[in-house]
C-alpha cells in the first residue's frame, strides 16, 4: 500500500472516528481473521484469542480460513467476503505469500488495510504491518541444540527435512527450514530459497502440509529411501506426530533425534514424552490479541504496528523448549512450556 493512500484513508478515518466518540468507535470496527485452516490448533488458538479480545473491546469480529495450508482461492475468498462486508481491518496469515498479494492489494484499495500475522507475504511489504514469530531464529534454536546434542556425529549425521510444500517457498517454511541448517551447520546458501544446498548430509526434503497423517505418509517415504536418517526437522509439531508414528513403526524411535516448531500444548507434551528433542514456542494467542488491537488502533490513529529493531516485523516472541538444556543455548523446560502453551 503506497503511503500516499494510506496517509490519506488515515486521515479520513481519524477525522471520522474523531467525531463520534468512543462508543461509536467500537461500534464502527469490523476486525476480520483469516487463517490457513480451521483445525489446526495453532489457528483455532489464534481465531479464539481474536475473538476474545475483540468482545473484550466491543468489536465486531468475524473469521474466516482456507481449506489447507496452501488454499490461496480460498483464502482469496475470505477477503472479498470481508471487504463486502465492511471490514475495518483483516488479519492474515497468508497461506501463499506471493499469490494472495494482488488480493492483498485489492483490499487496500478499499481502504482496508491487511495485517500478516504468522507468515510474512512475499514481498513482506505487501501487507500493511506483520505480527509474526522470528521463524528464522526459531528454527536456529533447534539447530543449534539439535548440533549441541548430537556433539561430533553432527558430522556426519543423515537429516530429513519435513516442510509444509513441495517447491512453494513459503516465508515462514522457508525462514525455519534455513534457520535450523544455519544452527545445525549446513550450509543454506540463499537464506530465502530451500533447495539449492549441496550438504551431503540432507537425505531429502518432504511436504506435509503440517499435518499430522502427512508427516506420517512423508516421513515412510524418506525412510524407504534412506534408512539411515537419524535426524528429523518438521515445520511444526503435528508433522513430527507423525514423523515419530513412522519412525516409531520402523522400530527406530530411540535412534533418531526429532526437532520442531510450534509450542502447543500436545507438541510440549511430547517433548516431555520424548516423543520430539526440543520445539520453538511461538505465540498466537500473543499475535491475534495485538491484531486486534492494531485494527482497533488504525481506526483510531492511522497508526500501524512498528517493526522490531533490525526486523522487517513485529516480533512476537519464541522461546527454546526441552528438558535436555545445553551450555550456551537458552531453553525453558516443558514444565514451564506446559505452563505456556496453546491448543
Amino acid at each position: 500500500m503506497t503511503t500516499t493512500r494510506l496517509s490519506l484513508l488515515a486521515a479520513t478515518t481519524a477525522l471520522t472516528i474523531g467525531a463520534m466518540g468512543a462508543a461509536a468507535q467500537a461500534q464502527d470496527v469490523k476486525v476480520g481473521l483469516i487463517t490457513k485452516t480451521e483445525t489446526n490448533p495453532f489457528f483455532v488458538t489464534m481465531r479464539n484469542a481474536a475473538q476474545a479480545k475483540a468482545d473484550e473491546m466491543g468489536i465486531d469480529f468475524d473469521s474466516c480460513a482456507g481449506a489447507f495450508d496452501t488454499d490461496n482461492e480460498g483464502q482469496a475468498t475470505c477477503i472479498e467476503n470481508m471487504i463486502a462486508a465492511g471490514a475495518t481491518g483483516i488479519l492474515l496469515t497468508p497461506g501463499v505469500p506471493d499469490a494472495i498479494v494482488p488480493t492483498i492489494e485489492r483490499a487496500q484499495q478499499e481502504g482496508v488495510p491487511v495485517i500478516a500475522l504468522d507468515t510474512q507475504t512475499n514481498p513482506s511489504d505487501a501487507a500493511d504491518a506483520t505480527l509474526a514469530t522470528d521463524n528464522f531464529q526459531a528454527g536456529l534454536f533447534i539447530g543449534e541444540w539439535a548440533k549441541a546434542v548430537m556433539g561430533d556425529a553432527a558430522d556426519d549425521a543423515v537429516v530429513a527435512f519435513l516442510d509444509v510444500s513441495d517447491g512453494l517457498q513459503i516465508t515462514t517454511e522457508v525462514q525455519r527450514n534455513q534457520g535450523f541448517m544455519t544452527g545445525f551447520g549446513i550450509d543454506p546458501v540463499d537464506n530465502k530459497f530451500i533447495g539449492d544446498e549441496n550438504d551431503a548430509r540432507i537425505a531429502g526434503f518432504a511436504a506435509t502440509e503440517g499435518a499430522q497423517d502427512k508427516g506420517r505418509t512423508a516421513m515412510e517415504n524418506l525412510m524407504a529411501a534412506n534408512p539411515d536418517i537419524n535426524v528429523v526437522y518438521t515445520i511444526n509439531e503435528p508433522a513430527a506426530a507423525g514423523a515419530y508414528e513412522a519412525i516409531q513403526a520402523a522400530g527406530l524411535a530411540d535412534d533418531v533425534l526429532i526437532v520442531s516448531v510450534d509450542g502447543g500444548c500436545p507438541g510440549v507434551q511430547n517433548v516431555a514424552d520424548g516423543v520430539i528433542g526440543a520445539t520453538s514456542m511461538q505465540f498466537p494467542l500473543r499475535m491475534a490479541q495485538q491484531g486486534v488491537e492494531a485494527i482497533v488502533e488504525f481506526a483510531a490513529s492511522g497508526k500501524l504496528p512498528a517493526a522490531s529493531d533490525g526486523l522487517d516485523f513485529t516480533n512476537t516472541g519464541v522461546v527454546l523448549i526441552t528438558d535436555k538444556p545445553v551450555d550456551g543455548i537458552e531453553s525453558k523446560d516443558t514444565a514451564w512450556g506446559l505452563a505456556n502453551c496453546w491448543g
